[in-house]
């Protein structure tokens, strides 16, 4: 029988794929092989500044143009450096290349000295979750499918703006936040939550995840309807356990069954140890079918 989470979500497996320009091949053959075994997911982080990483928007039309069925969204979207209106535009654009097989990650930013060596703002917390809200908004207005959308606020504004084409399907977005505020916007507006391990651990998720519920039951919405999406790292070996994740497939199976009764996550990205393709193929057949009850 297939497990679902705390909410009664069914539950979602995929990869995390790095945009390293020298292995961009093997982000390419990792890709195709996800998409043959069955996984849901592609999950690309999103760092223009790093000067070793290639586009990810681009490396994520390329690989839809090479898959069939896997979704793929960047985890998370650098929004200081990726103007909303412009976000919105490429996303419909890839939905609609793809066959509706992107979500949107969303990020408030970090590593400000960074963006703005690229000439992107410096914001404080208050103004980048600021920022956040106001671009939701406006993305959220591009794809409505009305003629014509203006939105003025104090960072971003956009009047008379032309949106379109729509994209394919109902584009969900999720943001990788973990301030107060920040999860009970998520909470109020977003469709998904995307923490990561290293960050959100199990013993703070449950704090974490409240701030979003409540936020979520104040604005009229249920908290089943927001999507928790776990970054994970680990290793699956034939060894004895030595970690949270780290060892044979049944404990891998046993934190994620917890981790998705407990913590009430649906979706798990695997970002893969050495060597990464194995470790995906061990995923997806030894872990995988465990906790889809097949």
């Amino acid at each position: 029988m297939a497990l679902t989470s705390r909410y009664g979500r069914r539950l979602q497996f995929g990869l995390s794929i790095v945009p390293t320009s020298a292995d961009v091949e093997s982000a390419r053959t990792l890709a195709r092989r996800a998409d043959e075994l069955g996984l849901d997911l592609i999950g690309i982080q999103d760092h223009p500044y790093q000067w070793r990483f290639l586009d990810t928007w681009t490396l994520i039309g390329d690989l839809l143009a090479r898959t069939e069925r896997i979704r793929v969204f960047p985890d998370v979207a650098n929004l200081p450096l990726r103007p909303p209106a412009m976000i919105a535009k490429q996303a419909a654009s890839l939905d609609l290349l793809s066959g509706g097989r992107f979500d949107l990650g969303l990020g408030a930013g970090a590593f400000w000295e960074a963006i703005a060596a690229m000439g992107g703002p410096a914001r404080s917390g208050r103004e980048a979750l600021e920022a956040l809200e106001e671009a939701i908004q406006i993305i959220r207005a591009f794809w409505s499918g009305e003629r014509t959308i203006s939105f003025e606020g104090k960072h971003y504004s956009v009047r008379g703006l032309h949106p379109g084409p729509p994209p394919a399907h109902p584009i969900r977005i999720w943001l990788g936040v973990g301030r107060p505020r920040a999860l009970a916007l998520t909470g109020r507006l977003a469709d998904g939550w995307v923490p990561s391990l290293g960050w959100a651990t199990p013993e703070l998720v449950p704090e974490l995840s409240q701030r979003i519920d409540e936020a979520a039951r104040a604005a009229g919405r249920e908290p089943n309807e927001i999507q928790r999406i776990y970054n994970i790292s680990g290793t699956i070996t034939d060894g004895p356990t030595q970690g949270l994740l780290d060892g044979p497939p049944d404990h891998w199976v046993e934190t994620l069954s917890e981790f998705a009764s407990e913590l009430g996550f649906d979706t798990f990205i695997l970002w893969p140890g050495d060597p990464a393709q194995t470790q995906v193929e061990r995923f997806a057949a030894e872990v995988v079918p465990a906790l889809k009850g097949g």
